[in-house]
């Protein structure tokens, strides 16, 4: 069982910012960016690219208000949306990789990469925010 850990008021700001995020993207997918975001469905992926949108839709809106609300469970949320940042980067990589344009700003090659460098630092603010790192660090500290 995963303690839970008090943030300061800077991470809970970053955690709200963060789920609200995650809440409009997951309904972005859903409805007036649902063709764009299937820009980022690998081609070797064995489901229809709208099924895929909309799944992953679904789970950005849970993650987000699960992280933004259920604060029992926000530490679990941070690791899960982290993960989930981590899944999806395939099709981040897919993207750059087969030079798909996306969203307008996502027109290029050098737009494409740069993003790729973004990933790492949502898994970490996930994280960061929800107190999960500070509950790791303790654990492997007690550990020691």
């Amino acid at each position: 069982m995963m303690k839970e850990s008090e943030t300061t008021i800077t991470q809970k700001i970053f955690r709200i910012l963060l789920a609200s995020f995650m809440i409009f993207a997951g309904f972005s997918h859903l409805t007036f960016n649902r063709v764009e975001f299937q820009a980022q469905v690998p081609n070797w992926i064995p489901l229809s690219k709208d099924f895929v949108v909309i799944a992953s839709g679904i789970v950005e809106i849970s993650l987000g208000l699960g992280l933004a609300f259920w604060k029992k469970e926000r530490i679990r949320f941070g690791w899960a949306l982290a993960t989930f940042f981590v899944l999806i980067f395939p099709g981040n990589i897919a993207q750059y990789h087969n030079g798909t344009d996306a969203f307008g700003a996502l027109n290029s090659d050098t737009a494409r990469l740069i993003r790729l460098f973004f990933q790492p630092v949502l898994i970490v603010w996930a994280i960061w925010s929800s107190g999960a790192w500070s509950v790791w660090k303790k654990r492997k500290s007690n550990s020691i």
